[in-house]
């Protein structure tokens, strides 16, 4: 699948979405998270929203995607949807959210077979739709052993309100983390070799 290229012209509608999202990212901010947020829309619609919840959860798996997918399965649980009732759901879902899906999210929207995801600013540590690993294009071809890769490859386009989420992002680091784990010893530079 493909990734498009950074600042693309988006529509009215893409660019509402991601304020949705960019709405949820200030709102992890608000609670000292790192500020990330987003939103997943079916056929025109808004059915889920997330934000960072790793450090109120003490949970470092509470990305805003796996938030909002699991708010998304524990609803379509209660209706009663088949397994392949909720991947056909997913399927036609769309996400937006502020920052490229890390490798886990990445992987966990392949695994589900979510239709498209548009995020803001990208991840150069851990992003997992081109930043370190294209996962939103894993296809089905066998690997070596012989296995079937387990993802479905998704449309992926980068750039869309960037400025906007970078501007949370270096917030967020500009306050110091409060949450942070303190050194047990103190920090001691090193003068460099010349």
């Amino acid at each position: 699948m493909e990734t498009q290229g950074q600042g693309e012209v988006c529509s009215p509608e893409i660019l509402a979405y991601m304020e949705l999202a960019l709405e949820q990212a200030k709102h992890a901010l608000d609670c000292l998270e790192v500020p990330v947020g987003c939103v997943m829309v079916e056929s025109g619609k808004v059915i889920a929203s997330g934000r960072n919840r790793t450090t109120e959860t003490r949970n470092a798996t509470r990305h805003a995607e796996m938030e909002a997918i699991d708010v998304l399965l524990e609803q379509w649980q209660k209706t009663g949807l088949s397994v392949s009732e909720v991947a056909e759901k997913f399927s036609k879902c769309t996400l937006y959210v502020t920052c490229e899906p890390c490798i886990m999210c990445a992987a966990a929207l392949s695994i589900l077979g979510i239709k498209e995801v548009y995020y803001g600013c990208a991840n150069d540590k851990f992003g997992g739709c081109g930043s370190i690993l294209s996962l939103h294009s894993s296809s089905n071809q066998p690997h070596d052993s012989g296995e079937v890769a387990q993802g479905k490859g998704f449309k992926c386009i980068g750039g869309v309100m960037a400025s906007e989420a970078v501007s949370l992002l270096r917030c967020f680091y500009e306050q110091g983390n409060p949450n942070a784990p303190k050194p047990h010893r103190p920090v001691t530079l090193q003068p460099a070799d010349h």
